[in-house]
């Protein structure tokens, strides 16, 4: 029997949930139903299951160490990470995956998962792939459909060809769109609908196949990304040049609603892809749903979160809205307009609000830093190191820095003096000074960095040593 591969697609800005999922952080990461991240529970959904491999993980150069970090917590090592240079949408990563994993075995099976929804039970949907198995073993794409339980406007539907049966594959008779209402009511009505989860199961060989029938232009260009990738660390990056020419389309446009070989598993256990607000109030139990340092007085079917520290939020008397805290943003809006958030959004872009796409603790691969205060010719941050991390070797042109320990051992260069931090103790990194922060030690370093100077931003940064390997990246990187 083939191994399964988990794959996991791990992209996208999910910017109906502003203000917890960003372009620079987006919801995959964010524990939204749980103390998990919904990227580390698609992670650990195959876990114990078996003759499952390792997951391979499809992701870009923003994202990889989050990636790398939030599988290391999960203590879940995986087979690939494969990185894209470009956001080329679902088709051209599944088709890498199929491509990267047939070189290994051409038969084995490829289980693609997006990694922004949520699955509650995992013992049931281990039953269904192994529903699904024998299917892809005899050259099907197995697709895995939800039994709807109200008429979802905001999701795909799949028809089946005849009435729905439990426990075992269907011919798929079309996919649907996202309908109307009226129309999400009458294929509820009739039965033989189901939900479009987007997670299928098929051999890499019958993958490669499909696409050379139906999306042929896409093999070459993608083809050559992945016998092109070069190793960066435990990474793969994707041959730039080549993955260039592929064209941006979901694998659903390029596939799946063309071919003849698929078959579509029913599943009757709970499944959300918390595309928007009202989808993660339902998902917590519905009723009044609190999420952090918040209080409640006579509300009703709302959902109050608060993610700013020393802050709290109180709603009184509220019914049916969505209120969501951040340090930089707050949202306020019903629940019935959730949808509309990804509008705002927009509108925010056009207006050119950093808020929109930036999220206010940016994550590093040697940890992360947040903004405490920012205002003409200074910036006060907060930097927390993890044990055994390095930022760069680096110096900056418009500003000098006073660092300050508040907790762990920092392990300090600058110039040619290297020395280590206690808590409470500091240092003044002069303007042009090479210099280093480093964590020796086993506990997070916490610090306090006081910047001044004429220009404030992250690029203003020379770079001579980086253990992370992100000399040749654009944009900037501390």
């Amino acid at each position: 029997m083939p191994d399964i591969f988990p794959v996991l697609l791990c992209g996208g800005s999910g910017t109906r949930l502003w203000p917890v999922s960003r372009k620079s952080f987006p919801k995959q990461f964010v524990p939204l139903a749980g103390q998990e991240t919904l990227f580390q529970a698609a992670a650990e959904r195959m876990r114990g299951a078996a003759g499952v491999a390792s997951p391979l993980v499809i992701t870009n150069s923003d994202f990889r160490f989050i990636v790398a970090e939030q599988l290391a917590v999960a203590g879940i090592k995986p087979g690939a990470i494969l990185i894209e240079p470009s956001a080329r949408n679902t088709g051209p990563a599944i088709l890498a995956a199929a491509l990267h994993l047939a070189a290994q075995d051409p038969k084995a099976l490829l289980l693609v998962m997006p990694t922004d929804h949520s699955i509650p039970d995992v013992v049931a949907f281990q039953a269904a792939v192994a529903v699904g198995m024998p299917r892809a073993e005899a050259g099907q794409i197995v697709t895995f459909g939800v039994r709807p339980d109200r008429p979802e406007t905001g999701y795909g539907w799949i028809e089946v060809a005849g009435a729905v049966v439990e426990g075992e594959a269907q011919k798929v008779a079309r996919f649907v769109e996202k309908p109307v209402l009226q129309r999400a009511e009458a294929m509820l009505a009739e039965g033989r609908y189901l939900w479009n989860a987007g997670i299928f199961l098929a051999s890499a060989s019958v993958l490669i196949a499909a696409f050379e029938a139906h999306a042929a232009d896409l093999v070459g260009p993608v083809r050559d990304a992945v016998q092109g990738a070069r190793k960066d660390l435990e990474f793969l990056r994707l041959a730039e040049g080549p993955w260039a020419g592929a064209r941006d389309i979901s694998v659903d446009f390029a596939v799946m609603e063309k071919a003849a070989n698929i078959e579509v598993v029913p599943f009757g256990a709970a499944w959300s892809d918390l595309g928007d607000w009202n989808a993660v109030w339902r998902e917590n139990g519905s009723g009044t749903v609190r999420q952090g340092a918040v209080t409640a007085i006579d509300c009703e079917g709302t959902l109050l979160r608060s993610e700013v520290e020393g802050q709290h939020v109180v709603g009184i008397g509220l019914k049916d809205l969505v209120v969501v805290a951040m340090p930089d943003a707050v949202l306020v809006a019903d629940r019935s307009r959730a949808q509309d958030v990804k509008a705002a959004v927009t509108e925010m872009k056009a207006k050119a609000v950093r808020q929109a796409e930036v999220f206010p603790r940016d994550h590093r691969p040697w940890g992360w830093f947040e903004t405490l205060a920012l205002a003409d010719r200074f910036q006060v941050k907060r930097i927390v190191v993890k044990p055994g991390a390095a930022l760069s070797l680096q110096s900056h042109i418009h500003r000098a820095e006073h660092w300050i320990v508040v907790s762990g051992t920092a392990q300090v260069t600058v110039g040619d003096e290297v020395r280590l931090l206690a808590e409470n103790q500091s240092i003044y990194v002069p303007l042009g000074a090479i210099h280093r922060l480093a964590n020796p030690g086993k506990v997070p370093v916490v610090m306090i960095e006081v910047q001044t100077g004429a220009y404030l931003g992250e690029d203003d940064i020379i770079r001579y040593e980086d253990i992370y390997a992100r000399g040749d990246e654009k944009g900037p990187a501390r």
